[in-house]
């Protein structure tokens, strides 16, 4: 306790000695400021008389009259002095009788030659934009006045408070030296100086950063009016929009343009990263809408339009078009992707029926190119010049056969090397099958060689023929398993490897079919004679094709038929009887394929090893083509299809190439009198063949084709 109370007398002497110090500063400086007063005092005492006498001359050189000596209690003037640039610029601010009762104004010697009158604040203006006329009556109910100032690099250098107060500084009250006075463009001067500055009795002084003389100004006299009060009005002048100003518009909302604001119409374009455009590029909207417009932009790209035809005709015309008619068979184009068909052969081709410039064409597998998938199917355009395919589809086997689904526009069928049956979907934004059949005994073991769909709109089927000898009934809605199959077989023999299969023209039960053994077998699904019926030998080597005659017209020969072979040979049947008709043996290699023209019943084509394409109309000639040619680069032709308008075919070759031959007209027309001509055509061939029969029997020289 005592030990506090000593240290609590410490602090208080402490603190006692610090009040004491500080009185004792106080005392010196107070002192220190009397005796500085006290020399100036005499000094400011013996002068203030001729002070007084000074300024009074001065005011009266200026015509202000000198002041009484009764203004000692008024309220003190403003003193406003200026001296030179280099000497500065000191300022005094008005002070009221209050103030001056407080503290004595002190007044300095100042030289009247030293004295600068103050210039008046110059505005220049550019006019860059055109001014926007307006009524009096819109000037006179928009409201307060407003201009826009030329806000350059020396103005710029201004204090904000000159600016603010352009105004005030060009008040009649403050110049004698012009009656021109620094001012904006008004339009009319119906105003009273004096009343709008009555209030504004300073004068701000600045020194003239840029020179100008009082002739350099851009301004009018302004004269004031007796009565009236209103306020001034100037012309609308937009400023001029910089860069900034654009991308602060850019970056507000729009707001709607009025009467006098510009319309001015940017619309912000949002940049993307680098992660967020990929993400974009991988949804599927956006594949959709990449996958569908690319097709019509390569449609667009690929076109070529002669703008110079004369629809009149000419002599040139009609020569180009007599030479046109010699050539039975021309190339119009040919369809090849480098990075899906290069270095694969074409296993199947067909038209759509819904859309017949669409061609869909199979492909096998790429031994140079391991990592691809084996099988492909490409789904080409004949419409447009574009050379690429509409679509691609491929799958984890070599597609063996395919064709559109006739009922389904958008669905395509494949069959594969591994015995499966695919379904692929031009709707979905994938390229893999959307069904697939299962790898079972109940379904197709080996290679499907052959589909076709069969029926009406409200009952159709897929019908599936494989050489491990079953054929099976699909519906396109569930593929999991088929709803029918059979064994084909002949009279309880060996299951038959079939290679292709064709039904009779109108009808979905009868069909006929070619092997691996040399023999072609008619069959049927349903009815007492289930399966494989008859048995048709002739050809020396396997069926690569078969085709069945469905030539709408005047008198019916569905029951003929054409099959093509190894064996070098084409060999017309009838399934009434089971010797061919006729044997064309105008070829000097494997004869891949063979089709009937849709359109004329004497008319098919043919193709071959050594990449010819024949053209037989049996009503002209049974022993030759009536035209041929041969496919550039020395590849092998293996598959044809007629377009539905009979006018052009195609053909696939051993290279992935397909090839696209317009018909001439006089060629794939059939005339009038074709389908009888044809049906003499026929009793002509019958008639042969059975005095090749009766010869066959008398051990003459046989006729069927031997392999040579």
């Amino acid at each position: 306790m005592a030990d506090r109370k000593a240290e609590l007398e410490r602090k208080k002497l402490k603190l006692e000695q610090m009040r004491k110090e500080r009185e004792e500063k106080n005392r010196q400086r107070k002192v220190k400021e009397g005796g500085e007063e006290k020399k100036v005092a005499p000094t400011s005492s013996g002068q203030s008389q001729d002070l007084r006498a000074q300024t009074d001359e001065l005011l009266s050189s200026l015509g202000i009259p000198p002041a009484s000596g009764n203004d000692s209690q008024a309220v003190v003037q403003p003193v406003k002095e200026t001296v030179g640039p280099n000497e500065g610029a000191p300022a005094t601010s008005a002070v009221t009788t209050q103030q001056a009762s407080r503290r004595k104004a002190k007044l300095t010697v100042t030289k009247v030659g030293e004295t600068n009158i103050p210039p008046r604040e110059n505005v220049t203006y550019s006019k860059e934009t055109q001014t926007i006329v307006v009524d009096t009556t819109e000037k006179e109910a928009r409201g307060p006045w407003d201009y826009y100032d030329d806000h350059s690099d020396d103005t710029c250098s201004l204090s904000s408070l000159v600016r603010g107060a352009s105004s005030r500084l060009s008040s009649p009250r403050h110049s004698n030296s012009s009656p021109h006075h620094g001012s904006p463009r008004f339009t009319h001067h119906d105003m009273e100086w004096e009343d709008e500055f009555e209030f504004y009795d300073e004068v701000l002084t600045y020194d003239d950063p840029r020179g100008h003389s009082d002739e350099d100004t851009d301004s009018i006299d302004v004269h004031p009016a007796p009565t009236h009060h209103k306020m001034p009005h100037v012309e609308n002048v937009h400023p001029t929009l910089t860069q900034e100003d654009i991308q602060k518009q850019e970056e507000k909302p729009s707001a709607p343009a009025t009467k006098d604001s510009p319309v001015t119409m940017v619309k912000k374009v949002i940049e993307l990263s680098e992660e967020e455009k990929k993400q974009i590029m991988m949804t599927e909207e956006f594949q959709t809408f990449f996958n569908k417009t690319t097709r019509v932009v390569e449609r667009a790209l690929d076109e070529e339009i002669d703008i110079f035809v004369d629809y009149a005709g000419g002599e040139s015309e009609d020569m180009e078009s007599d030479l046109r008619a010699g050539e039975r068979l021309k190339l119009q184009r040919n369809f090849f992707d480098e990075r899906w068909s290069k270095h694969r052969t074409v296993t199947s081709l067909d038209w759509s029926k819904q859309h017949p410039e669409l061609l869909v064409a199979s492909y096998n597998a790429n031994e140079d190119s391991p990592n691809d998938p084996d099988g492909v199917t490409l789904i080409w355009n004949s419409k447009f010049k574009k050379t690429t395919p509409e679509y691609v589809f491929h799958c984890q086997s070599p597609v063996m056969s395919s064709c559109f689904a006739e009922f389904h526009p958008n669905l395509v069928v494949g069959g594969t090397y591994s015995g499966q049956i695919v379904l692929w979907d031009n709707r979905v934004n994938k390229r893999t099958p959307i069904q697939r059949t299962p790898l079972s005994a109940a379904a197709h073991t080996h290679p499907v060689y052959c589909i076709n769909v069969v029926g009406t709109q409200n009952a159709h089927n897929l019908i599936s023929v494989s050489t491990d000898g079953k054929m099976c009934s699909w519906s396109l809605d569930m593929l999991s398993q088929p709803q029918d199959s059979m064994e084909l077989q002949h009279k309880q023999s060996k299951a038959v490897a079939v290679t292709c299969f064709s039904f009779l023209s109108g009808d979905v039960n009868n069909f006929v079919v070619g092997s691996e053994d040399c023999t072609v077998y008619t069959a049927c699904r349903h009815g007492g004679k289930t399966g494989i019926s008859e048995a048709f030998e002739g050809h020396m080597g396997p069926i690569t094709g078969i085709d069945c005659h469905n030539v709408p017209g005047q008198i019916d020969f569905s029951p003929y038929f054409l099959t093509s072979s190894f064996d070098w040979t084409l060999k017309l049947w009838s399934i009434k009887d089971q010797k061919f008709l006729h044997s064309f043996e105008d070829n000097s290699d494997y004869v891949y394929d063979v089709q009937w023209s849709p359109i004329h019943p004497a008319l098919f084509a043919s193709v071959d090893g050594d990449g010819r394409l024949d053209l037989w109309n049996l009503n002209n000639e049974t022993e030759v083509p009536t035209a041929s040619v041969v496919a550039e680069g020395g590849v092998a032709l293996n598959h044809c299809r007629w377009h539905g308008s009979g006018s052009s075919i195609a053909v696939g070759d051993d290279v992935g190439r397909i090839h696209i031959y317009d018909v001439a007209e006089n060629t794939a027309n059939p005339k009038m009198d074709e389908w009888s001509r044809f049906v003499r055509t026929l009793q002509e061939l019958k008639q042969q063949a059975v005095e090749r029969e009766e010869e066959s029997s008398l051990g003459s020289v046989s006729m069927t084709s031997p392999l040579r």
